[in-house]
């Protein structure tokens, strides 16, 4: 998924016309891989948290919700660049055309910001467990409802930006349209900055007061009692505290050098890569969170 441009299909030549399209091909059918994968494994954990429903602990709501947004994104960032590998043009209404990369950049929000509450709970259970405790209900529900509404709300630039335009004689494709030269450079800056960069400074935070909570406290009671323990942090939190680790250190690995991709090809286009294996490999690798997350939590559950 490319938040700047319709596709990384290029139309091949004579020449290396085969090369493409055998590497099409494979990309085609890595992202089918991913999608099923994706999709596959989401459900099973929807399952899996609708079999535990009667337990109701407080990490199952946004575990539930951090799936959903998965599930966004296999099924609008996924499946449309799948069936764009294999057309190599969109193939769709404007009004489809403007959905679908509506969805992609809801996709990336929601899965950011649903980590970011899980991460805001964990920190107020740990750091500030009084509070937590007085009205985690209340929180976790507005928490997870302002996430889902700064998805929805900043992703609208998308159905102004794409549009389905004619890029050859009779050949349409769903393309952005930017004030140049600095239009594509500013957007792409600001999805970067409040996708990526402020979540992680969100969850870098949250997550050094978490460990130096834990750590501590373990200390003050093993000088209470004389011994190690950790009887300020339960096992249980101790184990939910990290899977959200986990699940950031994979945000982080799978979607830094796509945006980092972004960046350089809206700041520095004539020496950005935009294609070949290593790009592709690249722009594959974000996909592929919305593939681990399930199996991250299936683990630590």
């Amino acid at each position: 998924m490319d938040i700047s441009s319709s596709n990384s299909s290029e139309k091949a030549t004579d020449e290396d016309g085969e090369v493409l399209e055998r590497f099409a091909l494979i990309r085609a059918g890595i992202l089918g891989l991913v999608f099923v994968l994706a999709t596959c494994s989401n459900l099973f954990f929807l399952d899996t948290l609708w079999k535990k429903r009667k337990r109701n602990t407080r990490t199952q709501l946004f575990l539930l919700h951090l799936c959903l947004a998965d599930l966004v994104v296999a099924f609008f960032q996924v499946l449309p660049q799948f069936s764009i590998e294999i057309t190599h043009r969109f193939r769709g209404t404007d009004l489809l055309c403007r959905s679908v990369k509506y969805l992609q950049v809801v996709g990336m929000f929601a899965s950011a910001y649903m980590i970011v509450t899980l991460t805001i709970d964990r920190y107020h259970a740990v750091c500030k467990p009084m509070v937590s405790f007085l009205k985690s209900s209340y929180r976790r529900h507005l928490s997870i409802g302002a996430a889902w509404l700064v998805s929805l709300v900043f992703s609208s630039p998308q159905l102004f930006i794409f549009s389905l335009q004619e890029v050859e004689e009779n050949q349409y494709d769903c393309w952005a349209t930017f004030i140049e030269p600095w239009g594509s450079r500013i957007y792409i800056s600001w999805i970067t900055l409040s996708v990526f960069v402020l979540p992680a400074v969100i969850l870098l935070f949250c997550q050094i007061r978490i460990c130096t909570t834990i750590y501590f406290n373990m200390k003050r009671k093993a000088l209470q009692a004389g011994r190690a323990g950790t009887k300020g942090v339960s096992k249980a939190m101790l184990k939910t505290v990290k899977m959200t680790f986990i699940i950031i250190m994979v945000y982080t690995l799978c979607w830094s050098p796509f945006f980092v991709v972004q960046l350089w090809s809206a700041w520095s286009p004539n020496s950005a890569p935009s294609k070949g294996p290593m790009f592709a490999i690249i722009m594959l690798l974000a996909s592929l969170n919305s593939c681990t997350n399930p199996w991250i939590y299936l683990y630590y559950s």
